[in-house]
């Protein structure tokens, strides 16, 4: 199931694609539907063709909630790295001024930032203060957009050995190394042409707006039994260790019992030291191995707070329920999920044992309301009235939650946004700034009017 590396990855990947059949509804030729099933992505053939609402999601009828503006559709050596041009540093993020109720929506919209990108899945940056926002094109290239214009050559581009076949495939994730001003390292998680997931290290030119294609070392392989839940993220956490998150082998019902299997790494949340390669297992891993809290669906977007470490998890359900778990930054390790005895927080199949602990979500809402939850980001920017409010999203509906905690610790959620959006992430700059990101091809910011 595993295997790890300590040498360059071969320059020529496998050419053979495995096509294992379609996991969603084919409408018009030209969409991919979300179903119960995981975070599905359309594979559009014409930019701005809206996808079909699946059967039996209906859409919510209107309320009084803001809608959002409408945008048209569109160890080796590290090698020296240019430094960007001179910006001064963020502040590091305070939680003192934490609002412990959620904002009226009606005086903010979302601002479109950029437009024409290629299915964009996900957006991170550098933590080196030059304002590049990095953004994660599902097909295999990262491109940059600097103060507002979408530089035109990627970043990276690995789509020669990137397999995007199926919906939930593709270029899925990227961190930047904490020292990367340092050492340029950054980390991509992946599926390859075979479907299997694929986390490597890449390193920078020393162009800054350059990365080098040949630079991949393989830190770590995980063979995926089918073409969905593979989860995709990566992100340093407040520890400096690589955090990954792995969805249950797909399918669905997780028929080979991946999520509550501590010996396997799907179904999980991963956490590995990569300060060196072949990496190794930090001290506190509950199980010995890379496994730091378990029974977890299809994980696909996850963040600790920058603020107080505190972490957030998108889980995305089955047939009914969508989740948010939540663990505060001084939670033991070992957590469990709860999945496939529960889906959120309801039963699902069979009976766990009499001393499992099963963390209830924080968050939930059911189908039809949506299909498929976004996660998220904890908004740490320049607006008061948002400090410390987790936002997140659904993509089938295009709706966007607020999730915070009150002052005697009991969450609020409450629908904030209806957007005509499909939404695959709610992500983050180094300023806490918070950013949705349509995969029609737009990126937009929380802004006030």
């Amino acid at each position: 199931m595993i295997k790890r590396y300590d040498n360059k990855m071969e320059n020529k990947m496998k050419k053979s694609t495995v096509f294992v059949g379609l996991a969603a509804l084919l409408v018009l030729g030209t969409a991919v539907i979300l179903s119960g099933c995981g975070a599905i992505f359309p594979q559009e053939t014409a930019p701005g063709d809206p996808p079909t609402q699946p059967a039996g999601n209906q859409q919510p009828t209107a309320t009084a909630f803001q809608a959002a503006t409408a945008v048209p559709t569109e160890p080796d050596q590290p090698a020296a790295t240019a430094a960007p041009a001179e910006t001064d540093q963020p502040t590091p993020a305070d939680s003192s001024g934490d609002v412990t109720s959620l904002p009226d929506p009606a005086g903010y919209t979302w601002t479109a930032v950029s437009e024409g990108l290629n299915q964009p899945i996900g957006l991170t940056t550098a933590g080196d203060g030059s304002g590049w926002l990095y953004v994660i094109e599902q097909p295999g290239r990262i491109r940059i957009i600097e103060g507002g214009q979408l530089i035109t050559n990627p970043f990276l581009d690995i789509r020669d050995r990137v397999g995007s076949q199926g919906s939930e495939q593709g270029l899925l994730g990227l961190a930047f190394h904490p020292k990367y001003q340092e050492n340029g390292y950054f980390f991509v998680n992946y599926t390859d042409q075979n479907g299997d997931t694929v986390v490597s290290r890449f390193q920078v030119t020393g162009d800054p707006d350059q990365a080098d294609p040949a630079s991949e070392t393989v830190v770590l392989t995980l063979k995926q039994p089918y073409r969905n839940h593979n989860g995709g993220q990566v992100s340093f956490g407040p520890d400096g260790y690589l955090w990954i998150g792995t969805g249950d082998g797909g399918s669905a019902g997780d028929p080979q019992n991946n999520a509550q299997n501590t010996e396997v790494l799907l179904g999980k949340l991963l956490r590995i030291d990569v300060d060196q390669l072949p990496y190794t297992i930090p001290d506190g891993n509950p199980f010995g191995n890379e496994i730091w809290a378990y029974g977890l669906r299809n994980p696909w977007r996850f963040v600790h707070d920058p603020a107080t470490g505190e972490l957030y998890i998108a889980d995305v359900g089955q047939n009914q329920w969508e989740e948010v778990n939540y663990l505060p930054a001084d939670a033991e390790p070992g957590a469990n999920f709860g999945w496939n005895y529960r889906e959120g927080a309801h039963p699902f199949e069979g009976t766990p044992p009499e001393d499992a602990e099963l963390i209830d979500p924080a968050a939930e809402y059911s189908h039809p309301t949506g299909c498929s939850v976004s996660g998220g980001a904890v908004y740490r920017g320049a607006m008061p009235a948002w400090q410390g409010v987790y936002l997140y999203a659904d993509y089938c509906s295009g709706l966007v939650w607020g999730l915070v905690q009150d002052a005697e610790g009991n969450w609020q959620n409450e629908i904030l946004f209806r957007t005509d959006r499909r939404i695959p992430a709610v992500s983050q700059d180094e300023a806490g700034e918070v950013y949705l990101l349509d995969i029609r091809g737009a990126v937009l910011r929380l802004e006030a009017k």
